[in-house]
């Protein structure tokens, strides 16, 4: 090559043409420097049929300044970039910037300086050193990371860094890893799960495309059964993704995996430190990397040899990003097996109705798990319905729920209350006045949180003391909490059962590894006898003594309007039930709810899936809902309300008029102001014959609009506020 055609990671700018200088070797792939006026820039050299743009002379063109040591990102991954960027109606280059996802692992030294705790004191302890030294307890990172922990300045820690408090560590960033031995420790299968492993393990050894539903029932033991292709793609050299929807499950399933291959995955999350990063990317892209278990982020990056990819809880709305690139990361792992020719097994006790509208359609080949492991049973469900068992006054938990939880503390056993609210309350009010404490940022009410003393948005972070006095009227003690949140929940068991040993586990207290790791043996060695929890517990945990499950609030998801509120309550709910009974004791489930005749509550109550996915299906498809038809949104924002509207109504003025599209609005967003920007929202429900994406491109890619406006397209969005 003489001339490079470069991706480049500037929004304002297209691709650009480079000269390649004399021996120089790059290729499609190849990670460059290049220079853009005075600065340098890092760009993706790309095929330039793929990639057109303005001709430039031979003259004109500026030489490129180095390849990076880095191998050239395959052709199967610029695929998947073009196809995500296209989908999902985003710039080509947010897209490649999620590979790139490491500045670090492109260059540099593979080793560097990290600082750890020396043992050694300060000369003068002042409040922040002490707070410091507190926090970075067995914590070893660069400075400005061991900063962010530790939420003080860079300089109060460079002055313990002269005093020898914190002590210099040279790190070999690229050291290898552990292997994993496909061997390690071979499983006991059942019949059911063996004959389920032999069909996946065939399909990573047939090496072609093949995406699988495997549809089991909690507790049924579907990881044991995608270990073993794993397994089959580690003994051929190839490398293997998980992808987990939460942080929080990811110590469970490191534990799993390293007792069936006797050493731990590679991790991939939001919450590495920059070496980790550096690191793990540096060790896929090389292809030494075995085993990567990831959020939705490590979808994207370069692996060489991709031979599986699983997505277990395949049904989380986790899965979908809501911001920047709005992609659904258990589609995208369809379309990565797709180009890779490779098989993805979508794992899930209750999949998303679109996964199985494909296995139904024969698009994905559905595998069953119908009964759980080593003779553990399902649990019995019970309804308490709340308008005739009342709780008492100014409590929420129902008598016959509160009964059944002495029983098992009586007998040693664990419970588990689930309510999707963090915090204490969800609305904090003065009785004297009315005055209710709203987001100054957000169309939301803030939330009391009385372990941390804060009321707090859960949209854009906003956070503030709780004052003595209203800050309307100004009287004082007047503060009154409504409604409840798992904190509450927390404090009414404690109330009710004062022996008992409870925890709250939400994304505030499980907000680390460390953290989840710790409930996790305090669970399993019978140290918790209750546990409160979110969505966060409904899924990926195993506890063997925990035989009763009480849903607070099974309504509260069927709140709001969501179009996939039902299938959503119902996924959840189902999924919380299964923590029950899993060992060799009984498990017993009661719902509370207002609603006992709601179709999805008594599809709960009797235990048909079926019927449940069968009318949600006939619903979506008078509606021409997903899977059916499909849904785009386009957000509309701006710190200026009028500049927002106006450009919301331009929009709207311009709409296409189509047979087989339905445009609603523009109208507010439900959150009209999110982290201090005016929404507007511009619903698009199109038949599945309607080329959506090129008609949303023509629509909004002839208009204009002011530089503080911001216009998103989200297409299959599963977030409505």
């Amino acid at each position: 090559m003489n001339r490079a055609r470069l991706l480049i990671f500037n929004a304002a700018l297209g691709p650009l043409d480079y000269r390649v200088p004399d021996g120089m070797v790059v290729e499609p792939g190849s990670v460059v420097v290049a220079p853009l006026g005075p600065r340098q820039i890092i760009g993706i050299v790309w095929e330039a049929e793929r990639l057109p743009t303005e001709p430039v002379p031979e003259h004109k063109l500026r030489p490129l300044i180095e390849v990076l040591p880095v191998p050239p990102l395959p052709a199967q991954l610029r695929r998947l970039i073009e196809w995500t960027a296209d989908y999902y109606c985003a710039r080509l280059a947010s897209v490649a910037r999620m590979v790139l996802a490491s500045g670090g692992a492109l260059r540099g030294p593979s080793k560097m300086i990290e600082y750890r705790l020396s043992g050694a004191e300060p000369e003068r302890m002042t409040p922040q050193r002490a707070v410091a030294m507190d926090a970075l307890q067995n914590e070893q990172s660069t400075i400005r990371e061991l900063a962010d922990l530790a939420s003080v300045s860079e300089g109060v820690l460079r002055g313990l860094v002269n005093q020898g408090v914190l002590e210099p560590v040279e790190v070999d960033i690229d050291r290898p890893y552990p292997k994993a031995q496909p061997d390690f420790a071979q499983p006991k299968l059942s019949a059911e799960q063996t004959e389920v492993a032999d069909r996946f393990t065939a399909a990573v050894k047939a090496e072609e495309f093949a995406p699988f539903l495997l549809d089991g029932v909690t507790g049924s033991g579907k990881t044991e059964t995608y270990f073993e292709p794993m397994a089959a793609a580690l003994r051929m050299g190839k490398q293997v993704l998980v992808l987990l929807p939460e942080i929080a499950l990811t110590e469970a399933f490191l534990r799993r995996f390293e007792d069936r291959f006797g050493a731990a995955p590679i991790v991939w999350h939001s919450s590495l430190k920059s070496t980790e990063r550096r690191r793990a990317w540096r060790a896929i892209a090389s292809g030494d990397a075995q085993v990567v278990v990831g959020a939705r982020s490590a979808l994207f990056l370069p692996y060489r040899r991709l031979g599986l990819i699983v997505v277990d809880e395949a049904h989380e709305v986790s899965f979908k990003q809501d911001e920047g690139v709005r992609y659904n990361a258990r589609d995208v792992a369809v379309m990565r097996g797709h180009f890779e020719k490779i098989p993805v097994i979508l794992a899930s006790a209750t999949p998303a109705l679109e996964s199985l509208q494909m296995a139904d359609s024969g698009i994905y080949e559905k595998v069953e798990l119908p009964s759980r492991f080593g003779g553990a049973t399902l649990p019995d469900i019970g309804i308490v319905n709340l308008t005739e068992e009342k709780p008492e006054r100014g409590r929420w938990l129902a008598p016959r729920l509160v009964e059944q939880m002495k029983l098992r503390l009586e007998r040693g056993e664990q419970s588990l209350l689930f309510l999707n609210r963090r915090g204490y309350a969800p609305l904090t009010l003065c009785r004297n006045c009315g005055f209710r404490f709203q987001c100054p940022n957000c169309s939301a009410w803030l939330v009391e949180h009385r372990l941390s003393q804060r009321l707090s948005c859960h949209h854009c972070g906003h956070e503030t003391q709780p004052p003595a006095t209203c800050p309307e009227c100004g009287e004082p003690d007047c503060l009154v909490a409504c409604g409840p949140g798992v904190e509450r929940i927390a404090d009414e068991v404690a109330e009710i059962m004062p022996g008992a040993r409870i925890a709250v586990v939400t994304s505030d207290t499980l907000n680390s590894p460390e953290k989840a790791a710790d409930f996790v043996a305090k669970a399993e060695a019978g140290a918790i006898d209750v546990i409160v929890g979110t969505q966060l517990v409904t899924k990926g945990f195993h506890f063997p003594e925990l035989t009763l499950v009480g849903v607070v609030d099974a309504d509260l998801g069927l709140e709001g309007g969501d179009l996939r509120a039902a299938e959503r309550t119902y996924q959840q709910v189902a999924q919380v039930a299964g923590r029950a009974g899993r060992g060799a004791k009984p498990g017993e489930v009661l719902i509370q709810t207002r609603h006992p005749e709601a179709p999805v509550i008594a599809a709960l109550a009797a235990g048909d899936r079926d019927a449940f996915y069968e009318a949600e299906t006939e619903a979506r498809r008078d509606a021409g809902a997903p899977p059916f038809g499909r849904w785009a949104a386009i957000i509309i924002s701006s710190e200026d309300e009028n500049e927002a509207k106006e450009a919301a109504r331009a929009i709207g003025g311009t709409r296409p008029n189509l047979p087989d599209v339905a445009i609603l609005g523009p109208a507010p967003a439900p959150m009209a102001l999110l982290r201090g920007r005016y929404r507007y929202r511009l619903l698009i429900n199109a038949r599945r014959s309607a080329q959506l994406q090129d008609i949303l491109r023509d629509w909004l890619g002839a208009l204009k609009f002011p530089q503080g406006v911001r216009v998103a397209i989200d297409i299959d969005p599963y977030s409505f506020v």
